[in-house]
């Protein structure tokens, strides 16, 4: 029965010179199922482009393949795909085997690629490799095994897919003659199962067990004879008869991901180089994210702490960054405006209460003080057995706000005449280490060069300024030492308004918000300063992550493109036993995704443990550690590790689908 038809079939190939050259000239043969032929020639007469025609590999000639009823000429891709998967399979010269999967591996890829399911595909496989007898090296990789092993490995993962045409070009051109021999009977016997076996070869002598010859020479058939002494024997399948032949199926995409981490693992340190590589970009986005939400919190829930729903506080606004630490003061007439302003807003939105001097103001002052001599506190302490009187600079000096509560101490009461307020830095100065045995403790205050003795009456939680020496002190008090000091009151840098009650507060603070020249409670101020510094930080952050991100892209493209070049023979195969462009595509994308995965992975373990570490530094060095270790965090960034080795790996994959199978199986 004619299995194979090839009618006027002529070849050019297109030279450097725009002329072009004619491999084949006007080729007409016939084929029938169960023959054994050899196509002879010298190197170059064409046998291999006639080969290679008739696999489907190349279908850029003039004239027709008819291969069991289907003309090739007349298919697209996806018919000349399922053409190489179903109805033809190779066996080459150099095995073409893949190094990095295992014998029974490379044989069932080629059911990979019809997505058989793993038990069929591991039976259909292991039956064939055993009647071939390696049913002990399923497990071996092909560099272990011998060359008359390897080919048959590569003759059994022709057959898996159980084709009609077997196509073989010098299938015993790497193997001596006692090996050469062994696989010729081979092919014989695949003959005589009835399938068409086509070798090419240069050798009279491999020649002369076929059925059939035809020599070829420039191109053109010059004989074509049937052997007398070809005998024809019953021989066991080497696929067994299936009572249903199943539809062909393409490749899933979790049979993609299986071979896909094959290849990975076959460059597992290669890989995981650059894993780490693209984690480190990662681990940058989640400490920023982390860094920056947990001082954004922080610094929110301390002006929080600091605040009264019925206290309205109003400060001086400047377009100096650092106003909050030495902020302006108010006159008289400053304060009298600000009080009008605000009862007609109040009465223009209908509020009935109104902003009073005596009754519902009260007045605050705070200065940065550290890198002057304007408040000093002096001590007593005990060293080697004696008093020793020391000094020390107060950094900065607070007015007890009136929202202030012993919710706001460590210890001890709210301050009032002749009291202060430090905060924990007075410990390490007086050599104590429990908040308790400061109070009470009498020191020496110098304030605008006015001396008193005073007693401490609390410890204030200041939190991020602890290891600094802070004052607080009533106003009252404070207000009656400069007096004493200068003669002249002391100009509040703070208006303090009690209201009757939120929706009030409120009211005012909108209005606050509208002016330019006002502002609020100082905590707030300290808060919105310190949230402007950490928006640069943080936007400088961002943008050093990017950079990095996109390095790390140019990175995975760069390792995914050399990674095409160096498996392009690897390509060419998969081509050759019905691989798809977009089952190719599919392969190095998701292998891209892997790797995108496992550099998200790392990065997320990477990130965990940085954080871990600066968590207990930053507890050690401040008390507390600003870092917020939020879930979804870790989830963005493994989204972001996913896209961009997807995105960084579709270029690559795209050069692979295109790869010319020809070209590609002729590759060093």
């Amino acid at each position: 029965m004619e299995e194979l038809s090839i009618k006027g079939v002529s070849k050019f190939y297109k030279l450097g010179n725009k002329s072009t050259f004619q491999a084949l000239s006007d080729i007409n043969l016939e084929f029938e199922k169960g023959e054994l032929v050899s196509i002879i020639g010298e190197s170059g007469s064409g046998k291999s482009t006639l080969m290679n025609i008739i696999g489907g590999l190349d279908s850029d000639f003039e004239g027709e393949i008819i291969a069991g009823g289907e003309n090739l000429r007349e298919l697209k891709d996806k018919g000349l795909d399922s053409y190489r998967k179903n109805k033809v399979g190779f066996v080459f010269q150099s095995f073409n085997l893949i190094p990095h999967l295992s014998i029974l591996d490379n044989v069932t890829i080629a059911l990979t690629l019809s997505n058989v399911n793993g038990e069929e595909k591991v039976r259909k496989a292991t039956e064939v490799l055993s009647k071939l007898g390696l049913e002990k090296h399923l497990k071996k990789k092909p560099n272990q095994l011998s060359g008359g092993q390897k080919q048959r490995v590569a003759i059994a993962r022709a057959l898996i897919n159980d084709p009609e045409i077997i196509l073989a070009d010098e299938p015993t051109g790497a193997l001596d003659s006692e090996t050469s021999f062994q696989i010729l009977d081979i092919l014989k016997d695949i003959a005589d199962e009835g399938k068409l076996v086509i070798m090419v070869t240069h050798s009279e002598k491999i020649a002369s067990i076929s059925s059939r010859i035809v020599e070829i020479s420039d191109g053109k058939v010059i004989r074509d004879e049937k052997s007398k002494t070809y005998q024809h024997k019953e021989v066991e399948k080497f696929i067994s008869e299936e009572p249903k032949k199943k539809k062909s199926g393409n490749l899933s995409f979790f049979q993609a991901i299986r071979l896909s981490f094959h290849n990975m693992w076959a460059s597992k340190t290669k890989n995981f180089l650059m894993a780490f590589g693209v984690s480190i970009s990662l681990i940058s986005l989640i400490l920023m994210l982390s860094l920056g939400s947990g001082l954004t919190g922080y610094i929110s829930g301390l002006a929080d702490s600091y605040s009264s729903p019925e206290i309205v506080t109003i400060s001086k606004r400047s377009e100096d960054p650092f106003s909050a630490l030495s902020p302006g003061t108010f006159t008289d007439d400053e304060i009298a405006k600000v009080k009008d302003d605000i009862n007609a807003h109040l009465e223009e939105k209908g509020n009935d209460f109104r902003v009073q001097n005596a009754e519902n103001i009260s007045y605050g002052w705070s200065q940065l003080t550290g890198f002057t001599d304007q408040a000093m506190i002096s001590y007593t302490i005990n060293e080697d057995g004696e008093d020793v009187e020391k000094d020390a600079k107060i950094f900065y000096v607070y007015t007890t706000p009136t929202y202030y509560t012993t919710d706001n101490l460590l210890a001890g009461e709210i301050s009032g005449n002749n009291e202060i307020m430090l905060s924990s830095a007075i410990l390490k100065l007086l050599g104590y280490t429990k908040y308790e045995e400061v109070i009470g403790k009498q020191v020496t205050i110098t304030f605008n060069k006015y001396v008193r003795t005073v007693t401490i009456s609390a410890i204030v939680d200041v939190n991020m300024f602890a290891d600094m020496l802070i004052m607080y002190v009533d106003y009252d008090f404070l207000n009656g030492l400069v007096e004493l000091a200068t003669g002249e009151k002391l100009a509040p840098t703070s208006i303090f308004i009690k209201t009757d009650g939120l929706e009030t507060t409120k009211l005012i603070n909108d209005y606050i918000k509208t002016r330019e020249d006002l502002t609020g409670q100082l905590e707030e101020t300290m808060a919105n300063m310190f949230s402007e510094m950490l928006s640069t930080f943080s936007t400088a952050m961002i943008i050093i992550s990017v950079i990095s991100l996109t390095v790390a892209t140019i990175m995975i493209l760069t390792v995914l493109y050399m990674s095409v070049s160096e498996r392009t023979r690897e390509i060419g195969v998969l081509k050759s036993i019905g691989a798809r462009k977009k089952d190719i595509r599919l392969i190095f994308s998701t292998e891209s995704f892997l790797i995108g995965l496992l550099s998200g992975i790392v990065g997320i373990i990477l990130s965990l443990v940085v954080g871990g570490i600066l968590t207990l530094i930053l507890n050690a060095l401040l008390g507390f550690a600003p870092i917020a270790f939020v879930w979804y965090y870790y989830l963005l960034a493994l989204g972001v590790s996913v896209v961009i080795s997807v995105l960084a790996g579709l270029y690559p994959a795209s050069r692979a689908s295109k790869l010319d199978p020809v070209e590609s199986l002729r590759h060093e």
